[in-house]
């Protein structure tokens, strides 16, 4: 048995309203309330994030965002701080996912400063990673991969490894339908445990959770976390709709 926590997110990505959120995070609340064995995350959209706050204050889900700015204020129009989402209490945020990095020009190194800023403000930064099916056919996974990791975590501590989260996204698997299989995914994981080993240490490594992203439902949910270095999952359509979002964490769980 794993040792370590389950943490399964739901990314909301640019989906519900304020009213919707709100709908839908009060099922979350109703039908998870005696889940205790995982982290509960949800992510909604900037606009959403107060109302979810309030919605979700005294329940076992926790609050995320989608993205933040390094900056701690500024002439940054459009971006959010890191001290902005603490005042709805966020305790995590989404760093580098791949559709920042394929629509809105993320790169490792502004990943590394996302990751650093969250940290200094007391958040739990869940930092993306992941090939593109090119990359996947060249041949080019580990490479890739491994960069986007140490890239990412560059000048971290140990401790701030722990408090960090990985997602493991390959980009083909991304609302296409189409995952990786739970050997796929699980030899990436392995990869970038190994990785934080080499990085890190060998006991930093073991109690760093990686998620794994990318078209998880409710049918690969448990094959999936079942895998030795399969800590969980980022959810992102599947988490839209409460009734598949409750089976992915019920059946992850029953892995």
């Amino acid at each position: 048995m794993k040792s370590r926590k389950l943490v399964i997110a739901g990314n909301w990505k640019m989906y519900k309203t304020v009213g919707e959120a709100v709908a839908l995070s009060r099922l979350l609340k109703r039908d998870l309330a005696e889940v205790k064995a995982a982290d509960l995350i949800v992510c909604p959209t900037f606009t959403a994030l107060k109302t979810v706050s309030d919605e979700i204050a005294n329940s076992n889900l926790r609050l995320g965002a989608q993205n933040m700015h390094w900056e701690k204020e500024g002439a940054f129009t459009g971006e959010i701080s890191a001290a902005m989402l603490r005042d709805v209490f966020c305790q995590f945020v989404i760093i580098g996912h791949s559709e920042r990095r394929q629509f809105f020009g993320e790169t490792d190194d502004s990943v590394n400063r996302k990751t650093k800023a969250a940290l200094a403000a007391q958040l739990k930064p869940i930092v993306c990673v992941g090939e593109t099916l090119a990359q996947r056919d060249g041949g080019q996974v580990e490479a890739v991969v491994t960069a986007q990791v140490k890239n990412g975590l560059a000048g971290l501590t140990a401790e701030q490894a722990l408090d960090s989260i990985l997602a493991y996204e390959p980009v083909w698997a991304i609302g296409t339908g189409r995952n990786a299989t739970p050997e796929q995914a699980q030899e990436v994981h392995s990869l970038i445990r190994c990785t934080l080993a080499e990085m890190f240490d060998a006991a930093t490594a073991a109690k760093v959770r990686i998620q794994y992203g990318g078209s998880v439902k409710p049918a690969n949910a448990a094959s999936l976390m079942a895998q030795p270095d399969i800590d969980g999952a980022l959810v992102g359509g599947a988490s839209l709709d409460a009734k598949s979002f409750v089976e992915i964490v019920q059946n992850g769980l029953g892995a």
